[in-house]
């Protein structure tokens, strides 16, 4: 059944109206077309997950709804390739101009080409979040003669298209963008299928919308030199000095430039709904132009089409710095429960840039996400939190999403993981002693989060933040201790049999320096007393793992387990 309005007062909600509603307009009946296009040229980031997930979050409101919605993901693995990127051999450079399903992929890959290499990461990464898409092969749609009559059309409107591209050829120059400064922003440019934003511009023959893949060199170096109307013969020739005449009406080894390429595959493919980045969106640039050639040329309408802004990195430590320092959906799946990278975007307007976190701040990300699965629980979610909350946990073709069944904060076991060093047994001791009304039984339990906490602590946790547990206490320190930070201690250490959880533990940490101080437990913190506190828990931090700052204490308190923190507060 459809969700209320109320339940779906986001913008997901309000694009999947216009969508519905355009879609009824164009083609009453028919299923309601969605569509993505990436290019498998290089690792696909986290900022090209954002073409896929904006029309993946509209498709699957419209199917909730109960109306037939496809999404296409348009593979434009039938592009050049153009560039040897860092860690691959320079031999490879003999494979530029070649299409990407024609260049073999990088040393090690078990892949057959360069485009299936990098496709099968993204599409590993789109099954665990859930999303269902209709892939589409470029090579294969071309290589197969489905677009044909597209190309002999656009032939033969090649004037006319030419006249459109005329309009904006010197705008575009005029007013090109500035170049991208951020390392994430240039690969996103990139990758996208604006890359080199080809118009086929006129030559000396003529202008002509269509450009082959040389026979001998299997290069795109080449120059139409005459086509005729009628015959459909075109000559062309190559820089590797090969020339030819073939008839286009069966020619197959050859594409359409960019800018007629998309505003033509829009007509064919009937698409409703299809956001863009903000390289498309300059003047002159394909959006632009493909918008006026779909309406004047294909005679079709250019789909709903907003704008999304860049999705940023903060703390990206060693991952991926082999693949250029952009990470992947499956880096960040790595460390984060699909829900919750779904979230990510479900939760953020297209227009609105953000920044995915791989340090520290992840683990206010999932206190955060965590305070929401309360409300949502508790029934106080606000409407549009409570809709992308649903949104990230599930959709209508998968359902809900696997979850960790016992949701313990992923601070904690990130901290629990440090402090043992991924033991498992001490790990389930620890984790059995966090709630003893409820132990944690088994370590399955705690996933995948915890797998994901674990492998956040391998590879993004800096070497000096990690937690080594003194061997045997410091005893100069101990020696040195005035008569308060004594008494501090023994009222922590007559206190941990009676308070040893979790829950126990932070009262209890808190609550000496409040009793030193001649008040309750449960006493209001004056500034007074949280100097006092911060003071108390430095000398904690110092006698357990030697310098001033480390994981909560209650999770440390229960990872180094209660006799070896009597030993090593001197008791």
């Amino acid at each position: 059944m459809p969700e209320t309005t109320q339940e779906t007062a986001d913008w997901v909600s309000r694009l999947a109206d216009d969508v519905i509603a355009e879609a009824e307009r164009r083609a009453p009946g028919k299923p309601v077309v969605c569509a993505s296009g990436l290019s498998p040229s290089g690792p696909i980031h986290l900022g090209n997950l954002r073409e896929i997930m904006v029309p993946h979050l509209v498709a699957d409101e419209i199917r909730r709804r109960g109306i037939p919605c496809v999404h296409h993901l348009s593979w434009d693995d039938y592009d050049r390739f153009r560039r040897v990127p860092g860690g691959v051999p320079g031999s490879w450079a003999e494979h530029i101009g070649k299409p990407l399903t024609s260049v073999p992929p990088p040393p090690g890959s078990p892949y057959a080409s360069w485009a299936e290499h990098f496709k099968a990461p993204l599409l590993a990464a789109l099954a665990e979040m859930g999303i269902e898409v209709r892939a589409v092969s470029q090579t294969e749609q071309y290589t197969s003669g489905a677009y044909r009559e597209q190309i002999l059309f656009a032939m033969r409107e090649r004037r006319r298209i030419d006249a459109v591209l005329a309009q904006y050829r010197t705008k575009q120059a005029q007013q090109a963008p500035e170049p991208a400064q951020d390392e994430a922003e240039r690969a996103a440019v990139e990758g996208s299928g604006a890359a080199g934003e080809d118009d086929g511009s006129e030559g000396g023959a003529g202008y002509y919308p269509y450009k082959p893949y040389c026979s001998v060199c299997e290069r795109d170096t080449t120059t139409v030199t005459s086509y005729d109307d009628e015959t459909t013969e075109l000559h062309y020739s190559c820089a590797c000095g090969h020339e030819e005449t073939v008839k286009l009406a069966g020619h197959t080894r050859g594409k359409l430039v960019w800018k007629v390429d998309w505003p033509m595959r829009w007509a064919y493919e009937g698409v409703v709904f299809e956001p863009s980045g903000a390289d498309h969106h300059s003047p002159g640039s394909s959006w632009v132009v493909g918008g006026q050639l779909v309406r004047e040329i294909f005679g079709a309408a250019q789909p709903i089409g907003p704008m999304y802004a860049f999705v940023g990195i903060s703390g990206m430590s060693k991952m991926s710095s082999s693949r250029g320092g952009v990470p992947t959906p499956a880096d960040a799946l790595e460390i984060m429960e699909a829900p919750v990278l779904r979230w990510l975007y479900a939760r953020r307007r297209p227009g609105q840039a953000f920044k995915i976190a791989f340090d520290g701040e992840l683990q206010r990300l999932y206190d955060e996400w965590d305070a929401l699965g309360r409300k949502v629980a508790a029934g106080t979610a606000q409407p549009a939190d409570l809709a992308a909350h649903r949104r990230a946990t599930g959709t209508a073709a998968a359902g809900e999403l696997p979850d960790t069944p016992r949701r313990l904060p992923f601070r904690t076991l990130a901290s629990v993981v440090d402090i043992t060093t991924g033991d498992e047994e001490q790990m389930l001791r620890i984790l059995g002693d966090l709630d003893p009304a409820q132990p944690v039984a088994s370590l399955d339990e705690t996933r995948p989060r915890l797998d994901k906490a674990a492998r956040w602590v391998a590879t993004q946790m800096p070497a000096e933040q990690r937690t080594r547990v003194r061997e045997e206490p410091d005893s100069e320190l101990l020696a040195s201790l005035d008569e308060a930070q004594r008494e501090s201690l023994r009222l922590l250490l007559d206190g941990l049999s009676e308070h040893w959880s979790q829950d126990g533990l932070t009262t209890l940490v808190y609550g000496v320096p409040k009793v030193r101080a001649g008040l309750a437990p449960d006493a209001k913190p004056t500034p007074e007393l949280k100097v006092a506190q911060r003071e108390f828990f430095a000398l904690l931090y110092r006698l357990l793992v030697g310098r001033d700052t480390g994981p909560r204490l209650p999770t440390l308190l229960l990872a180094v387990g209660p006799e070896r923190v009597r030993r090593l507060l001197g008791a």
